[in-house]
């Protein structure tokens, strides 16, 4: 995990992680956090999980989620300072919520759209869901438009490293 992280302006030297960081793992649905998380896991970052989220057919390995990292936006951030150190998945849309007084290091997890969408479709079945509720491309519009807005607004924190990893890279290099 050396070296990973960077400002989103150039600096000399990329940061460790320390003690005193949060590592946030985020990207879209489906887009592949739960794995990052078991890796971070596997690598002896401790996650941060309530376990509440039992896995399923859709993350047979689990789902490494705290429920309260959903009450961001209404202000429950009382538990961030026992995330120091540790990694926590926060989905993309509750970033904006994180507190400026800590620092974080995002490690945001990218995919290509027609896969997470089609993730997305195969879940919404096992779960007994209409898959034709969503349309693909005004599914795509918005995610798109989202994922814009969401880079901006991290590379504008002066507390916030960010790392930006692609899942079929991930995939790729942990084959070879």
């Amino acid at each position: 995990m050396k070296k990973l992280f960077a400002k989103p302006a150039a600096q000399p030297a990329a940061p460790t992680i320390t003690p005193q960081s949060i590592v946030v793992v985020s990207g879209l649905p489906r887009s592949g956090t739960s794995m990052m998380m078991k890796m971070l896991a596997a690598g002896g970052i401790p996650p941060v999980t309530d376990e509440r989220r039992a896995a399923d057919r859709d993350n047979p390995e689990g789902y490494f989620e705290f429920e309260r990292v959903k009450q961001l936006d209404k202000g429950d951030v009382d538990w961030l300072p026992q995330a120091r150190g540790k990694a926590v998945k926060v989905i993309s849309a509750l970033l904006q919520y994180l507190p400026p007084e800590y620092p974080y290091q995002v490690i945001f997890v990218r995919r290509h759209m027609a896969e997470i969408l089609a993730s997305q479709r195969k879940m919404l079945i096992h779960r007994g869901e209409d898959p034709n509720k969503m349309d693909d491309s005004r599914m795509t519009a918005v995610f798109e438009k989202h994922l814009q807005q969401i880079d901006l607004w991290l590379r504008r924190q002066p507390n916030v490293e960010l790392l930006y990893v692609h899942y079929s890279v991930i995939l790729s290099e942990s084959a070879a």
